[in-house]
């Protein structure tokens, strides 16, 4: 079911938009009325949104970009979908540059965007912030030690940013997924994603339209008593 939802003259900034999760938020909102910006290292045409190029983890390209996007309208929603699993492995041969790029993209990115764009929507009394973690920062996952801290991290990071922001019109949640049929889980191992179903009491994968149902929510009017709470999206599979 998909609720209806006037996005009409705002403006939103997807990071990680050019595919996946991002890219179904991107396309989800833009059919709610919203202007959507996709923010991308690797970004891809579609139609009626605005690709843009940017690292999450340069504070020089995110800073530029945060300028572009408030001297174009402003920034009303900002959904920081960017992440980076990396490869399964035990923790004793995770090298370092292999901690630090995960680190980087999935947990330091969150940062880095949400310190160049929360002034703004300060300013301008008013905006929505969604940030994307993961059942592992919950729960572990065996071979992804990197990827479950830096969700662990962007938890912890949203509730603080939350609580700052609690006395002012904006507004900060998380969401923390289970297994999400996107083109990265269908690209592991058969294997590897019979286990995530097998995990889910619903047996199956979640869908991208239902996370980006969640997002809009999260990003609309009707979502305003809710700041620094993280919302899981696991078909029943989160104990805690």
């Amino acid at each position: 079911m998909t609720v209806s939802y006037d996005f009409s003259g705002r403006r939103a900034v997807i990071t990680g938009g050019a595919r996946g999760l991002g890219r179904g938020v991107a396309e989800r909102l833009r059919a709610a009325g919203a202007t959507v910006e996709a923010w991308d290292v690797d970004p891809v045409p579609v139609e009626g949104i605005v690709p843009v190029g940017v690292d999450v983890t340069s504070a020089h390209q995110v800073a530029a970009a945060t300028a572009r996007a408030v001297a174009a309208g402003g920034i009303d929603m900002l959904v920081l979908a960017a992440g980076y699993g990396g490869t399964r492995r035990p923790v004793e041969a995770v090298t370092e540059s292999e901690w630090r790029q995960v680190i980087d993209v999935t947990l330091t990115g969150v940062f880095q965007v949400c310190r160049a764009v929360v002034p703004h929507m300060r300013r301008a009394g008013r905006g929505r912030i969604v940030t994307v973690a993961s059942l592992a920062a919950k729960e572990g996952r065996a071979g992804l030690a990197a990827f479950s801290a830096a969700s662990a991290g962007i938890v912890a990071f949203t509730k603080a940013l939350g609580r700052e922001l609690a006395d002012t019109p904006v507004r900060a949640n998380c969401i923390a997924p289970a297994g999400i049929d996107t083109e990265f889980v269908r690209a592991m191992a058969p294997a590897v994603v019979e286990a995530m179903v097998a995990r889910s009491p619903m047996k199956r994968l979640g869908d991208v339209a239902e996370f980006a149902e969640l997002v809009a929510w999260l990003c609309s009017d009707a979502c305003s008593y809710n700041s620094g709470a993280v919302f899981d999206l696991s078909g029943g599979q989160a104990s805690f």
